[in-house]
């Protein structure tokens, strides 16, 4: 049987090819169920195919024949074996139609062999399949969706399928259909079955396999004609009498000529592969009215029946069985309301190529930034369109070609209605997607050049074009608002890193200079930090530029709760209970002395104040929780306020902080446009309905999306989150009452082990108020904190600046032109092209060779950003792009950002909170001194100084 493997042939040349090409049919029958759901009337999504069933069985028995031959004896396939088997019998449309109206029937079976192993067999009522292959299958589903009447059955055969495969293929199609179809049917007892393709049968070889009735079957009385379930009347009568038994028989693999394995439509003729019987299945007599067989056919409705469900020795071989892994998962997990779907209304898709292309015309004279506001609005909504066609990539290595497996169990029940810990179970048809350990994606093709890591040197690149030589303020703003983005950043991000005793990266550094890699340790000629842990390629056949995250993707609180159940439980009340642990108001300590709390690196004052702030609010949460439900118990209300917390904060950061740090009309609607819909007006209406009517109500109000690529935060958005600079080197505590100047730091007294005790003694109230009516930095060159540039953590001292700098050229993100590039925007010729300023010009020149070399972040750094900007335009088109997709994606921000999850005390926690709401819950002393009209990140009023009578304070 070695001529087997030569005629698996992949679509597409490889396993992984083809698997690209089954996600796309998957895709388009899942858009085929919902075809047929909408001209059916139907109230849910059902099956794909073989929607209505008229028996459901859970106590058949599958007995091997004592006599079965030596040259079929393979697995569980065993001379005299008995195993229970499951039983569904059904018609073959996705419709649920009347019996009497020309179907194909179908028999799936799923036989328990024990633990760890079933093997599910599928079968339908005629020998070959209408579809040679995938293509052909879908192309024919497509065309046949919803065709309930004969015009439309007439118009899908005789136009829409001739326009997809072409006529001869239609032809031959139509000739199968109809002769599969046209045979009244009388019992589904005395049905033939057959398997549609081949699968392997233990190291015996590949076998079709069909199900044909006992010879002394009982025969039916006539089919009706008026009886819509007379399939399953006439099984009642017939099961009430007897048992109902068939043959498993099956065929073996001659040659690829006369028994083709890849070609579904051909058929095995028995005069060349003889039929072998090899079991007997056994239906027992029963009463399948009864409540205990009803609720057993609804229990066998809800299976998700895959021939991949089985062992490696007896799996699927074809392409139309490759590609029925990825479409009856996809197709199940859709029916179950564990994937969905969005439908592109059709003026959306007719609309939005010819839109998008006028304003790539348009923004060749006029950035988006200069329209006028509504235009603006519809600009950006374009091109977004254009980034989630072009700019998702995912980089997560799938199966393929597909493996045979074990049913999967259920997700637990719990999980439908929280998060969990490690992010897994959001997507409940892709449980992995997005968890901790999931890859970091991509928003355009790595550039992976090791020649390159050190050139230029990234210590000259930094203090040539970063070191910070005055304080450039960002006057919008205050240091809540850095503060805030670190807290966020540490929730979305974290790269698995070696100890750098283990795995380090070197950096040399410029003839002469040296560097203490430890606290009072030797002067060395390199730079030294812990290696980005790479995720290695199947089979070792990519660069080493795939990363995993350790913490989850989604927009989840990890950082105050945990990405781990072992550490969320640690940081909850003694004995169970639904609170975090806090000492006085504060988060308890840890050992190293940075407190407990979900995320610790890097912590500093601004970080603590963030954590204890959120940390109260969940406790505030939960105390809502139990007045207004005291039956609900402490795990549910804990879960419950984590799900407040973390919607509330993606809310804060949606409609408050973005607007505040790209201060400009356009922005502050679009944002708010994300969650809440578009403004009342005509105008914004209209463009919402022109581009994307699915989000006229805000993205919460949408089903989960992802665009075409699995949910990830990428490479590249990491890049653009460097945000270093908003960070000051010295800092004022002051008191809220007074305006009295309590004490002045640099960072260094502020930051690891000084941190809590700072702000135990300074009180969360005077560090708010701190960090509320100072400025952060502004993000742009020359302004990198000099204290981050000599920073010590952990035993170590890096400057961060090169570690940046390094680790973006490590991780293959492009160089700031190729990101431009990438992004949709013309390259830069000329480094006049990138700054106006020409002293920064003069020092690109001498740091790099052309423009072609400058760093993504040093050119990030140096664009003249849009008028209201915190940050470049180029940045902000990958924030485009992700933005809305963090929410888009996510269920508990979307299909279950409801009140049956949320409870209404939680929805409306979300819909009335905000970052001030917040800050004076826990801090009511604010109120006088927190912004009017303006949000939390915008400067706070400060307190004048009490003076004495003599006019000094």
């Amino acid at each position: 049987m070695d001529e087997v493997e030569p005629y698996e042939r992949y679509s597409g040349g490889s396993p992984e090819a083809e698997r690209l090409v089954f996600e796309r049919l998957a895709r388009e029958l899942l858009r085929v169920q919902l075809k047929v759901r909408r001209r059916s009337g139907a109230a849910a999504v059902d099956r794909t195919f073989h929607a209505k069933a008229a028996l459901g069985v859970e106590n058949a028995r599958l007995r091997f024949r004592e006599d079965l031959p030596e040259a079929l004896r393979a697995g569980f396939a065993r001379p005299g074996a008995e195993y229970p088997v499951t039983v569904r019998l059904s018609n073959a449309s996705g419709a649920r139609r009347p019996d009497f109206a020309p179907d194909l029937r179908g028999a799936a079976l799923r036989v328990e062999v024990g633990p760890g192993e079933s093997h599910d067999l599928l079968m339908t009522s005629f020998p070959v399949s209408h579809a040679r292959d995938a293509r052909e299958f879908v192309a024919f589903a497509k065309a046949m969706a919803g065709a309930d009447s004969r015009l439309r059955k007439g118009y899908a055969l005789f136009l829409k399928l001739p326009l997809a495969v072409g006529w001869p293929t239609a032809a031959r199609m139509r000739r199968n259909v109809v002769a599969g179809t046209r045979r009244t049917v009388r019992s589904l007892a005395l049905e033939t079955y057959w398997s549609r393709g081949a699968i392997l049968w233990g190291d015996r070889g590949p076998v079709r396999y069909q199900l044909r009735p006992a010879a002394d079957a009982p025969p039916a009385p006539e089919a009706s004609r008026t009886d819509p379930d007379y399939l399953r009347r006439e099984l009642s009568q017939r099961l009430r009498q007897a048992d109902v038994v068939f043959e498993l028989c099956v065929q073996r693999y001659v040659d690829a000529r006369r028994t083709p394995v890849e070609d579904g439509a051909a058929e095995w003729h028995e005069g060349v592969a003889p039929v072998l019987p090899v079991a007997t299945l056994t239906i027992a007599r029963q009463d399948i009215h009864t409540a205990e067989a009803r609720a057993c056919a609804a229990r066998v409705d809800l299976l998700a029946f895959n021939p991949w469900h089985t062992s490696k020795g007896f799996r699927p071989l074809g392409n139309l069985n490759r590609a029925r892994k990825v479409a009856y998962e996809a197709s199940s997990a859709h029916r179950l309301g564990r994937r969905f779907v969005t439908v592109e209304p059709r003026r959306n898709a007719l609309l939005g190529a010819p839109l998008r292309a006028g304003f790539r015309t348009v923004n060749r004279f006029v950035p988006w930034h200069r329209l006028p506001t509504p235009l603006g609005l519809l600009n950006l909504m374009a091109f977004r369109q254009t980034l989630r066609r072009h700019n998702l990539i995912d980089t997560e290595a799938h199966e393929a070609p597909p493996e045979a497996g074990p049913v999967e169990a259920p997700p637990d029940e719990e999980l439908l209605v929280r998060r969990s810990y490690d992010g897994s179970y959001n997507d409940l048809s892709a449980p992995r997607m997005g968890a901790v350990g999931a890859t970091f994606g991509r928003t355009m093709p790595p550039v992976y050049r090791p020649d390159l890591f050190d050139s230029p040197n990234p210590v000259t690149v930094s203090r040539e074009l970063l070191r910070r030589e005055a304080f450039i303020p960002a006057t919008s703003l205050n240091i809540i608002a850095a503060a805030w983005i670190q807290f966020q950043v540490h929730d979305w991000v974290k790269h698995k890193r070696f100890p750098v005793a283990t795995r380090s990266v070197e950096v040399p550094l410029p003839p002469g200079g040296t560097w203490q890699n430890t606290p009072g340790g030797p002067h060395e000629a390199v730079m030294r930090f812990g290696e980005d842990e790479a995720v290695p390629a199947p089979g070792g056949g990519r660069p080493p530029i795939v990363f995993a995250s350790d913490v989850s993707h989604w927009w989840d609180g990890s950082e105050v709760y945990g990405g781990d159940r072992s550490t969320a439980k640690s940081l909850r009340e003694p004995d169970g209970g639904a609170g975090l642990r806090l000492e006085e108001g504060h988060l308890p300590g840890g050992s190293n002395g940075v407190p407990l709390t979900g995320f610790t690196d890097n912590w500093w004052l601004g970080l603590s104040a963030m954590h204890t702030l959120f940390a109260r609010e969940h406790n505030a949460v939960c105390e809502a929780l139990r007045h207004e439900y005291p039956r609900m118990d402490e795990d549910r209300v804990y879960h419950t306020a984590r799900l407040v917390v973390s919607a509330l904060i993606a809310k804060i950061h949606t409609v408050e902080w973005t607007p505040a740090i790209l201060a400009t009309e356009t922005l502050d609607i679009g944002m708010k446009t994300n969650w809440q819909g578009p403004p009342k007006n005509w105008l914004d209406q209209l463009g919402v309905w022109l581009l994307e009517a699915n989000g006229r109500q805000g993205i919460p109000k949408t089903l989960p999306d992802h665009h075409g690529a699995p949910y990830s935060l990428t490479e590249d958005f990491v890049t653009v989150y460097r945000m270093h600079p908003l960070m000051p080197d010295d800092y004022e505590l002051v008191d809220h009452r007074f305006g009295r100047r309590l004490d002045t730091l640099d960072f260094a007294a502020l930051q690891g082990a000084a941190t809590e005790p700072l702000i135990r003694k300074t009180g969360l109230v005077n560090t708010l108020y701190s960090l509320g009516i100072a400025h952060p930095g502004a993000i742009t060159l020359h302004n990198f904190p000099r204290a981050l540039q000599a920073f010590r953590r952990d035993g170590e001292v890096i400057d961060l600046s090169v570690v940046d700098l390094v680790r973006t050229r490590r991780r293959g993100v492009p160089r700031y032109n190729d990101f431009r590039a990438g992004l949709h925007k013309p390259r830069i010729r000329r480094f006049e092209d990138l700054s106006s300023d020409p002293e920064t010009v003069a020092r690109l020149r001498d740091v790099y060779r052309s423009v072609d070399d400058i760093d993504t972040m040093v050119g990030l750094f140096a664009e003249n950003p849009p008028t209201g900007f915190g940050f470049s335009d180029t940045a902000f088109r990958v924030f485009i792009l992700m933005a809305s997709r963090r929410l888009q994606s996510d269920r508990f921000l979307t299909v279950d950002f409801r009140p049956e999850v949320y409870t209404p005390l939680g929805m409306d926690w979300i819909e009335r909170g905000g970052m001030t709401s917040v800050i004076l819950r826990h801090c009511p002393e604010l109120a006088g001194i927190l912004p009017r009209g303006a949000s939390a990140f915008a400067p706070w009023r400060p307190v004048q100084p009490v003076r004495n009578g003599n006019g000094r304070g």
